[in-house]
């Protein structure tokens, strides 16, 4: 891991935060992205090392490009990508408004194509990459009431696949990550019961993006799932 140049994209969310914690100790060079700026230096300033920040909002592409060019401009290289920003509307298909979907298809399939299609053009440039697409498991299983979060996150597993069919030939590796409920902001404004005691934790969910990326060259976790007992999908 060590000198990596690793870029988290939703580094201030629960996964996000938890992950740059665990990368920072290792030597690898990390850029925190999100769209608060307060929030990014203030995690930056908790880490060891140098951490270089750049917020961003990656609904817009050319906030995107921008990301990317400044991490090139700073480090010359990007070897990983982790995609692990999202956001969340869980409402009964009728009660779903047009700004719903569009929030969820901008954020969660917009965002997450914009950042792979940016850091994958300069992935292939040197052959080498892997890019971490945090899906979550209603990217893989539906569930009565994320028609909306669904469409959207079965859209990133659509493109990340076919990417990676592309890529494979350019030493482009992807592992995309279908994790049951995690403790993590993302609840914070779900109108629905939860037991978030009995939910994975942001350290669990960093912990297996963090295999993922130790894993020897030769090696490629194409998918990691991972679901609390009090609540599995099979």
């Amino acid at each position: 891991m060590h000198d990596k140049v690793i870029v988290v994209v939703g580094a201030t969310g629960g996964i996000g935060s938890a992950l740059t914690r665990k990368l920072a100790p290792t030597g690898a060079q990390l850029i925190l992205t999100a769209r608060d700026a307060i929030r990014l230096t203030t995690l930056a300033d908790d880490l060891p090392g140098s951490i270089l920040t750049i917020p961003c909002d990656i609904t817009d592409p050319q906030q995107v490009d921008t990301l990317i060019q400044k991490a090139i401009a700073e480090f010359g290289q990007i070897d990983v990508l982790v995609n692990a920003a999202g956001a969340g509307i869980l409402k009964p298909y009728n009660n779903l408004e047009p700004a719903d979907l569009d929030q969820m298809l901008d954020v969660n399939l917009k965002g997450s194509f914009y950042t792979t299609q940016a850091a994958a053009e300069e992935m292939q440039k040197r052959k080498s990459g892997h890019i971490c697409n945090v899906i979550g498991i209603l990217g893989k299983h539906s569930m009565a009431t994320a028609a909306a979060y669904s469409a959207s996150k079965f859209g990133v597993v659509g493109f990340s696949k076919c990417m990676a069919e592309e890529l494979k030939r350019f030493g482009i590796k992807f592992t995309l990550f279908y994790f049951g409920g995690v403790d993590s902001p993302f609840w914070d404004n779900v109108n629905l019961k939860v037991d978030r005691k009995k939910m994975l934790s942001p350290e669990t969910a960093a912990n297996a993006i963090f295999f993922a990326l130790s894993a020897e060259p030769q090696a490629v976790p194409m998918e990691i799932n991972i679901q609390p007992d009090s609540h599995l999908f099979f």
